[in-house]
């Protein structure tokens, strides 16, 4: 076993030494700190030290990426220092830690799994505009109707949505959630009110009805006050009538508070959000949008831009159109931006291959991270044009008062969204931000020597004995290019090239004959070791660590020899995406620059047992 005390030394004074640091764990490839100041977490230093592939920070954590050795690095730092190590991140939440950083990760929770039933909702609805103003189709007619039904649920019943999702990122009992919100959109609710404002009697106190219909912030509120209503109910009634107790008590409680307080000042904090949004936009639309189009990137690296996705929602529930987005937008293409300037200054035909193929999922989806850490931060200078881009797009957008009607990835894709009074001005902003950036990243030039960190220490290149390897399909599934993986250590090719697979069902098979070399005790990814010395990591799912060996099922240990088409791992595709998980599953050899290249397969689709890659010796 090598000896990695020079390595764990360096990493724990890399993120300001042991005193700094609150608690630690690790996932199949990646140290994960809670630290005390974030400011003594030197990511430059990181970055350059044998061993660490790259340095990843996150809503308050901070990850360093080690590789296939991850877990040896653990074990050496356990040793040498006195540091709360943990074995998931479930128990690094403390109350303690940082309430912004932990409020931006309670919103990404609440949203992230309900942001593609926003997108296809919005979108059916600005296909209904376009159908409607330039076809033809009648309002009146029972095709129309049915149509926005279709697209209306979702906003209508948002609040039920919300209480669903928000019990889950709050630890609490989802459908007694989803009852408490219910209650005030039931008809005998609803009825009461004949105005906004009106006032009626509950058990002699004034209840202010309000219209919860649409309404972002009562929902989440609500829940998070159930959450401790429901923790202390648990605590002290008594088992035996605690399955019909709880519930009962709980919505006995929370529907009158809900209805006469925290739904009251949910509403009127949402209006004036967007109150406050409507008049910096009116005040200085273009300074707001400049912002919004200059920092927008730098938001989503550290994960607090879901801190504003809600003020978003809220403005499209309370007005009926949303100013916010079109400048985010104008950072979208700004990124892409950056991709067609790579394409065209690039001397090195594969960095214009990357550049191509990074740039389309940005221009057709609005997935930038590719971008983002494959070309703006890798290269520096990008990343300042794109700034500068994304400034004059969005504060044009800013300044024409350009508005969206739903909440849509930016994406040309998505235009009909935007297809409201001020369309023409938003495809002149995301035009400039596109070609300002476009020119600038081909003026200001990049280097492109600076492509690879060294190789760590103790993984000295090997020469393989054969001229070609063949990594068989562990799985049934969709391919999915690796730089369109949602997670920067794989997309762009830190810990080595392969390929990803959108699965169709849950049952890994072991790729070559060797043995396995790394099983993390989650089940969520295993390292193998074919005969002829190629390293494969299996990663199923992107921060799947976090289910903790929930919904995961090994057949095999680490240590152990297999063959081909061997049974691995069995997981459950259809409870890890309803638990809010990505289950695309990056397939790499982590030991590439052993090879002169990886070849993908060109199949769109494979079964178990396809060529999948072919490492090859020249």
């Amino acid at each position: 076993m090598a000896d990695y005390k020079n390595l764990a030394k360096a990493v724990i004074d890399g993120v300001g030494g042991e005193g700094n640091i609150v608690s630690l764990y690790h996932c199949m490839t990646r140290l994960r700190f809670k630290l005390k100041d974030g400011s003594k977490f030197n990511k430059k230093e990181l970055q350059n030290t044998d061993g660490v592939i790259t340095v990843v920070e996150s809503n308050g954590q901070y990850q360093v990426v080690i590789g296939n050795h991850v877990a040896d690095v653990f074990d050496t730092i356990t040793k040498m220092y006195n540091i709360v190590a943990t074995s998931n991140e479930k128990d690094t939440n403390e109350k303690k830690g940082n309430p912004i950083a932990r409020v931006f990760n309670i919103m990404s929770n609440i949203f992230t799994p309900i942001v593609p039933l926003l997108a296809g909702s919005g979108m059916l609805k600005a296909v209904l505009v376009i159908l409607t103003t330039y076809f033809g189709m009648s309002a009146e007619g029972s095709t129309y109707m049915i149509l926005s039904a279709a697209s209306n649920a979702v906003f209508y019943f948002f609040p039920l949505v919300l209480a669903f999702s928000a019990a889950r990122a709050f630890g609490t009992n989802p459908f007694v959630s989803f009852a408490i919100m219910g209650a005030l959109l039931e008809p005998k609710f609803t009825g009461l009110m004949q105005n906004v404002g009106d006032i009626v009697e509950f058990a002699n106190l004034p209840i202010v009805l309000m219209g919860y219909s649409g309404t972002v912030i009562p929902a989440i509120l609500a829940i998070w006050a159930f959450s401790y209503l429901e923790r202390f109910l648990n605590r002290y009634v008594p088992n035996l009538i605690k399955m019909f107790a709880v519930p009962m008590l709980s919505l006995l409680i929370m529907v009158p508070l809900t209805a006469g307080v925290i739904g009251p000042i949910g509403v009127y904090l949402g209006n004036w959000i967007a109150d406050g949004i409507a008049f910096m936009s009116g005040t200085s639309g273009m300074l707001t949008g400049a912002i919004i189009g200059a920092g927008w990137t730098f938001l989503v690296m550290f994960g607090v831009h879901w801190g504003i996705v809600p003020a978003m929602l809220n403005n499209l529930s309370t007005t009926g159109f949303d100013t916010i987005r079109p400048p985010v937008a104008n950072a979208t293409f700004a990124q892409a931006g950056v991709a067609f300037g790579v394409f065209l200054k690039a001397k090195d035909k594969k960095l214009k291959t990357t550049a191509i193929s990074v740039m389309m999922p940005a221009l057709l989806a609005g997935i930038t991270e590719p971008i983002v850490y494959g070309l703006s931060v890798k290269y520096k200078r990008p990343m300042i044009a794109a700034v500068i881009g994304g400034t004059l797009g969005g504060g044009f957008a800013g300044a024409m008062k350009t508005t969206v009607m739903a909440y849509v990835f930016p994406a040309l894709t998505t235009l009909p969204a935007f297809m409201t009074g001020t369309f023409v001005y938003y495809i002149i902003s995301i035009t400039i931000a596109f070609t300002v950036t476009a020119a600038l990243t081909y003026i200001l030039g990049f280097d492109e020597e600076d492509t690879k960190e060294p190789l760590p220490k103790d993984q000295p290149k090997k020469t393989p004995s054969v001229t070609r390897s063949i990594v068989l399909s562990p799985l049934t599934g969709q391919i999915v290019p690796l730089n369109q993986v949602k997670d920067p250590v794989f997309s762009t090719e830190a810990m080595g090239k392969g390929i990803a697979i959108l699965p169709e069902d849950g049952k890994v098979y072991s790729p070559v004959s060797g043995k396995v070399t790394t099983l993390f005790h989650t089940g969520h990814a295993i390292g193998l070791t074919s005969d002829l010395n190629t390293e494969i990591l299996i990663h199923i799912g992107l921060d799947t660590v976090k289910l903790n060996g929930e919904f995961f099922i090994t057949h095999v240990q680490q240590g152990d020899d297999v063959e081909k088409g061997q049974l691995l791992i069995e997981f459950d595709v259809k409870k890890i995406v309803e638990a809010g998980y990505d289950v695309t599953t990056p397939v790499i050899i982590t030991n590439s620059n052993d090879y002169t290249d990886v070849i993908e397969t060109e199949q769109k689709s494979v079964k178990k047992q396809d060529v999948l890659l072919t490492a090859v010796v020249l």
